[in-house]
């Protein structure tokens, strides 16, 4: 195997282990709401937004 499938692999792993270690349900608030969702969907749900930030902000030209 290549080690950069290996290396996906691993991280795959390891973040499915963080995922099923944090299933307690947590309030979120943000200014003058307050959510309550399980850490299992926040997680997923604040890296996916990390990402097209990351994505918008890198990019060259808007």
């Amino acid at each position: 195997m290549k080690p950069k499938v290996i290396f996906a692999l691993v991280l795959a792993g390891l973040f499915l282990i963080l995922l099923i270690q944090n299933t307690q349900v947590v309030d979120v608030k943000l200014f003058f709401w307050t959510i309550s969702m399980s850490r299992i969907i926040l997680l997923p749900l604040m890296i996916l937004i990390g990402f097209i930030i990351g994505f918008f902000v890198g990019r060259k030209y808007w």
